[in-house]
């Protein structure tokens, strides 16, 4: 069916309600906004849904979304009567309609006679993992677009271990939803049947409070500095009130909030593109951090998976930490902190992706301990921990991805900003009170190990032919190899599309050089982005960043020369 007749369908459809159809009517002398409403169906991967919130097919609305929630009933009605009654766990984050997705999925899955447990507020991303796991659950849902701008939301699935699905379970959903003919297909109820049937229910403190526990279980040291100044932002988010809570119950005297960005806002005024990776997201923090002196600003991003940190130097001047060097530090700290007190397993593994700077390989080496790359994403990251739970092969100590995303420990089997915050904050002040900053232990580290710089590039393309020209991209990296730039030259290619590197197929093609610099190209798989990766390795910090600059020329050019 063409995107126009998809249109009329929405129109003319009694099954649509008002508000749905209204905002379509005031498109229709809009054919391109029609077109990229309804081309496609929004697609559901192991990521779940992510999109724009709207009415259409390839949009986040209540109707995309409980079609996916059937897809998902569907899927779990297969596994029997038990995988029912264990249920599922939902959250939501600060976002639009987050709320109101939440309830219209649990009222799918308690209509196919599915038990839900449905948290009583907003709640940050790893807390669902943790439930998951602490209610025993077939699965868990969580409703957020994490960092994604103001007018995104989205619908991730977890699988019973508390990781986000692979793609065994997501084909089975993805199958379901393409079985489901219409969406008056759909089954739904209503709440107070869904309660007063047993199948809703509702979760709130005793979760929170034993999630909370087990965060700061993992502390690695008490010898530390509480009254380290530091200003903290969850940037609007759901990251508010668990981060500081955790870091007051650790005693910490000095944690001053931006006050701008404290309560939820679905609509990020005050930053507008509420990822932390990005340094202009620090802008307000920085800005108090000058006026308090602080030692170090932390962010999380809105459904507090990710974090972020920027460290005043000697001169007071506040400089950011990138997701490798944030990385690199806390494998230092983790594996250094555990060496001192003799708990290093023999079995010990580091986990992290393909797109990873290898700085924290070489600091886990000096320690025995292993690194193992996955693909891109912690549902690969913590699936090696689900995968050691089954084979006790290993022992997952830490996993983290240059996306700013981190996970210590197994208790929640994805990334996890409330953790991650708590052991940046530790760390700082541990080394505080040693007279050193963060900085100070990372230029330790590049003298030791080497100057490792890294660089990431994301070129947005958007729509239909956004979609087409990062794939003739693609090509044209994977038909013909840079095979030298500056005095880097090509000695290994890894398509890991073929699926013969150990994971599975992805679309990602990686290029090292003999001097240890390499670089990685691939579509991001929850934005309209390529994405390049370009790591260098020297003797000293300003030939480390020339081999970055040269390789960013060269791969720019040929990215130009694909129209």
């Amino acid at each position: 069916m063409d995107y126009i007749k998809k249109y009329e369908r929405w129109l003319n459809s009694p099954y649509f309600d008002e508000k749905t159809k209204e905002e379509l009517l005031s498109i229709k002398e809009d054919n391109e906004e029609i077109k990229d409403r309804f081309y496609a169906d929004l697609s559901f991967g192991t990521a779940g849904l992510r999109g724009k919130i709207g009415a259409g097919t390839n949009r986040m609305n209540r109707y995309t979304v409980s079609l996916a929630t059937q897809g998902l009933a569907d899927t779990i009605k297969s596994f029997g009567q038990e995988a029912m009654n264990r249920g599922v766990v939902i959250g939501y984050d600060v976002r639009h309609f987050s709320k109101e997705f939440a309830e219209i999925s649990s009222l799918v899955l308690a209509a196919n006679g599915i038990k839900v447990y449905l948290f009583d507020d907003l709640r940050p991303t790893p807390e669902l993992s943790f439930a998951v796991r602490k209610l025993n659950t077939i699965s868990g849902i969580v409703i957020t677009a994490s960092h994604n701008p103001r007018d995104y939301n989205g619908y991730k699935v977890y699988w019973e271990e508390g990781s986000q699905i692979l793609d065994d379970i997501a084909e089975k959903i993805l199958n379901n939803i393409k079985n489901i003919e219409d969406f008056s297909d759909i089954k739904i109820m209503e709440r107070k049947e869904a309660e007063e049937s047993g199948l809703l229910n509702i979760i709130g403190k005793d979760v929170e409070d034993e999630y909370i526990e087990k965060v700061k279980s993992l502390a690695l040291n008490n010898d530390i500095d509480k009254e380290i100044k530091i200003v903290y932002t969850p940037l609007n988010g759901t990251g508010n009130k668990p981060v500081r809570r955790v870091l007051k119950e650790r005693g910490f005297t000095n944690i001053i909030v931006v006050p701008e960005q404290e309560n939820p806002d679905p609509d990020f005024t005050t930053v507008g593109y509420p990822n932390p990776e990005d340094v202009k997201a620090f802008e307000y923090a920085e800005a108090l951090g000058k006026n308090v002196e602080a030692d170090l600003l932390i962010a999380t991003d809105p459904d507090c998976d990710r974090v972020a940190c920027v460290v005043r130097n000697s001169e007071g001047d506040f400089i950011p930490l990138n997701g490798n060097q944030t990385g690199a530090l806390l494998v230092e700290y983790i594996l250094g902190s555990r060496y001192k007190k003799g708990n290093l397993p023999n079995d010990g593994v580091i986990v992290k992706s393909i797109v990873t700077g290898d700085l924290s390989k070489s600091i886990a080496k000096k320690y025995g301990i292993e690194t193992i790359d996955t693909l891109t994403g912690f549902k690969h990251i913590c699936g090696k921990a689900n995968e050691f739970d089954k084979t006790k092969e290993h022992t997952f100590i830490f996993g983290y991805e240059e996306s700013i995303g981190y996970v210590y420990d197994t208790i929640v089997r994805d990334k996890d900003g409330v953790i991650s915050s708590m052991l940046i904050a530790e760390m700082a002040a541990y080394y505080k009170k040693r007279g050193k900053t963060l900085l100070d232990i990372l230029e330790e580290l590049y003298k030791e190990h080497g100057y490792y710089k890294e660089k990431l590039i994301s070129i947005v393309l958007e729509g239909i032919e956004g979609q087409e020209r990062i794939g003739r991209i693609m090509d044209s990296f994977r038909d013909k190899a840079i095979k030298s730039i500056g005095n880097n030259n090509l000695v290994k290619t890894i398509d890991y599309l073929e699926g013969n590197t150990g994971t599975p197929p992805s679309n990602v093609l990686k290029y090292i050089f003999d001097t240890e610099a390499w670089y990685a190209i691939r579509p991001s798989g929850t934005e309209p982005k390529i994405k390049i990766y370009i790591y260098s390795k020297a003797d000293s910090e300003e030939e480390s960043l020339k081999q970055i600059e040269a390789i960013e020329e060269a791969v720019i050019e040929r990215i130009k020369s694909v129209k």
